[in-house]
């Protein structure tokens, strides 16, 4: 495992943000890192940088204390925007840059990539405040990964972007990861981390609630979506045994229920439904998963 979690607790006064936190984050792979605002997630990060000395517990990165001797090694993009509004972003760059123990040539090299990379070549000689929100949350990656960072943190890396930049950024992201960077990555989009994470840790008041691989955490979920088109009425299946949960839909019904034995079952009694046009099981959702263990939505 790249990084390691071992009953990690931070108490603040009678508070305590995060309780008895165990986690085991696999090497070069995307870690989830789900919660909602207030869970636990962002004094997590703040500990494994070392911002932050835990209560109790210990945080390893390949077997070693994290210590500020392995700073050069991570990258971090915090939710809360860090830029200076002054500087030009190439001023910026190589000051951050010499900060993790580049060179001025290895710094000039890779900024000229990843702005390429992100179609703002010309931003370099721009203050950060003459650039819109998407593109300093863009200057704001690249100093995260600028230094080619062996774990990278990623806080909300996605909020406020538009759709193309969203998918710009995401594609960097699964490079890295396939270049051997280790990610660890919240965020409050549900589908962002269905698409991109493996494995993955639902936090509720600083304590996991659901923790591994994305897979097994659905399949052991146990219930299914069911969505039925029908020309007829379905409203007879809002009762039906092993259905959990049920709403109408412009064209038929979308349902929860207990498992494929319970769809098998609804599927037999369809004949009063006229014409069935869809009957698509589908796995539980991450949303679905999120609602039930933590017991709200996100805000």
């Amino acid at each position: 495992m790249a990084l390691q979690l071992e009953g990690v607790t931070k108490r603040f006064g009678q508070f305590t943000a995060v309780d008895q936190l165990s986690l085991d984050i696999p090497e070069k792979e995307i870690f989830g890192f789900l919660g909602a605002n207030g869970a636990g997630k962002t004094t997590t990060f703040r500990m494994i940088l070392g911002l932050l000395n835990p209560s109790g517990g210990n945080i390893k990165w390949k077997g070693h204390e994290i210590n500020y001797g392995l700073s050069d090694q991570i990258g971090y993009l915090p939710e809360e925007r860090g830029l200076y509004p002054k500087l030009k972003v190439k001023d910026q760059l190589i000051y951050l840059g010499r900060l993790k123990g580049m060179d001025k040539q290895s710094i000039i090299r890779e900024m000229e990539y990843w702005l390429e990379r992100f179609k703002v070549p010309e931003y370099a000689n721009k203050k950060v405040e003459e650039l819109s929100k998407g593109n300093q949350q863009k200057i704001q990656f690249i100093t995260a990964v600028l230094h080619k960072p062996k774990l990278l943190i990623l806080d909300e890396a996605f909020s406020g972007l538009d759709p193309v930049n969203v998918e710009m950024l995401k594609e960097a992201v699964v490079e890295l990861k396939e270049q051997g960077t280790s990610i660890v990555f919240s965020s409050h989009r549900m589908e962002q981390v269905e698409e991109l994470c493996n494995y993955l840790c639902i936090l509720h008041k600083g304590k996991p609630v659901v923790h591994g691989s994305l897979r097994e955490i659905k399949r052991s979920f146990g219930k299914k979506n069911l969505v039925i088109h029908a020309d007829g009425s379905l409203d007879f299946l809002f009762n039906h045994p092993g259905v959990v949960k049920s709403r109408k839909t412009s064209e038929g019904v979308a349902l929860q229920i207990t498992g494929e034995d319970a769809a098998k079952d609804i599927f037999s009694k369809l004949s009063t439904a006229g014409f069935v046009r869809k009957f698509e099981l589908e796995e539980p959702s991450l949303n679905d998963i999120f609602i039930e263990k933590a017991g709200a939505a996100y805000e």
